[in-house]
């Protein structure tokens, strides 16, 4: 977990869902949108987040993530993601 992670699962609590397109216009960290769109499946990844409709690049958060923001709940737990995983992904 990195603070933008945690700045998208906030994001994605206060709003039901978004894009990482918007994401990247909207928090208040230097981020392109490639890298939150890498960071969203990375947290689809694990669960905390999740595609609004498969193959969608809306999201919203799920309860493990509210839960991780509440304290909850321990990243650590959680399946660790692979790059390999996201080879059929374009990341831009």
């Amino acid at each position: 977990m990195c603070t933008l992670d945690e700045r998208i699962l906030e994001h994605l609590s206060e709003d039901p869902w978004s894009t990482p397109e918007h994401m990247s216009r909207v928090i208040k960290l230097t981020a392109s949108r490639g890298r939150v769109e890498e960071r969203c499946l990375m947290l689809s990844e694990v669960g905390l987040i999740i595609p609004i409709f498969e193959d969608s690049d809306m999201y919203e958060i799920t309860c493990e993530g509210e839960e991780y923001l509440d304290g909850k709940l321990d990243p650590e737990n959680r399946p660790s993601p692979t790059i390999h995983r996201y080879s059929n992904h374009e990341i831009t």
